[in-house]
């Protein structure tokens, strides 16, 4: 593989999601959307190291502009796994300092390295001179009693001496002891001013605002002076809000008219998949929201959710699914 050979355009981008973003949802919404930035899941530095790199990290060219989330606290292992990746064609690595989760804590990276500024730009210094490729971070306000309103400006003072130049900001702050990843996601307050504050105290960093942000109305609101915006788990449940992103963001035309014209264009992927040995709801779960809002949503899932994990299961499936949606959504 090869890197891209231009920079990448984040004003746009869809975040690393755990179990989620693997290489057929990354599939799957560039079908949807040509220009957005789609991240990896977060692959820890030992695994790409010692493990089946191809098998963990491997994509398709055609994922491009894709970067790859890297975790890990040990610079010299962050930048030997950042070799890897680059080699692999990837045209941005970034750095996760933003879950909470209590296996990532044990393994002392994400959210926790919130309180460990020095060693975080230790990391960064050592991925950015092992690449050629830009490297990034995602992190948090802060964590557990940190004051958001002294942290966050300490943290990315201390973190930009490292020469990174690119701050993906979760506006939330984190609490590593009594809350759940999932409740991480949703109790902490946001605090998208303060993200924008940062912007205001540090003009010349591009700064990428994250979290809460329920639709692609709401991300483009929400960006005013800002450098990009990152959608989650609205991209997930609600993927065919990326379809208007290229034409909404980037001013270019996109790809696909409905939730039909991207299943045809997603099809030459699932029957490569299938022809591969990989199962079919493998490739589907990642599809499951496609109708979100639609008539017929709630039968397309259900017939997918139900049908996709058969032995056996093919396009068949998919083809019955969409007769069971609505003609007016069907239409094509």
């Amino acid at each position: 593989m090869t890197s891209p050979a231009k920079p990448y355009d984040r004003r746009f981008t869809v975040a690393p999601m755990m179990d989620w973003t693997d290489r057929h949802c990354r599939a799957f919404h560039r079908v949807l959307t040509r220009r957005a930035v789609l991240y990896t899941e977060m692959a820890v530095d030992q695994a790409v190291i010692r493990g089946d790199a191809p098998r963990l990290i491997g994509f398709d060219p055609a994922e491009h502009p894709v970067a790859i989330q890297l975790g890990g606290s040990d610079p010299e292992s962050l930048a030997e796994a950042s070799k890897i990746a680059e080699s692999f064609g990837y045209g941005e690595i970034n750095l996760n300092v933003g879950c909470p989760s209590d296996r990532v804590q044990s393994g002392r990276f994400g959210a926790c390295l919130m309180a460990e500024p020095e060693l975080v730009a230790e990391c960064l210094s050592a991925m950015r001179e092992a690449v050629s490729v830009p490297v990034t971070v995602k992190h948090r306000l802060g964590i557990d009693d940190q004051d958001p309103q002294e942290t966050l400006f300490s943290f990315v003072e201390t973190v930009a001496k490292s020469g990174v130049t690119t701050f993906i900001v979760h506006a939330r702050k984190a609490w590593l002891k009594g809350l759940s990843p999932k409740d991480n996601r949703e109790i902490p307050p946001l605090d998208y001013d303060l993200v924008h504050r940062l912007k205001s105290a540090r003009p010349e960093l591009e700064i990428i605002l994250n979290g809460g942000l329920q639709s692609l109305d709401h991300a483009i609101e929400s960006k005013g002076e800002l450098d990009g915006v990152m959608l989650g788990r609205a991209a997930y449940h609600t993927p065919f809000e990326l379809a208007r992103v290229d034409s909404r963001v980037y001013g270019a035309p996109d790809p696909v008219a409905d939730p039909v014209e991207a299943l045809a264009a997603y099809r030459p992927h699932v029957e490569r998949e299938l022809a591969a040995g990989t199962r079919l709801h493998a490739i589907t779960r990642h599809m499951l929201g496609l109708f979100a809002g639609r008539p017929g949503a709630r039968r397309w899932r259900q017939v997918l959710s139900s049908e996709a994990n058969r032995p056996g299961a093919d396009w068949s499936v998919v083809e019955r699914a969409l007769e069971a949606v609505a003609p007016e959504a069907n239409a094509a």
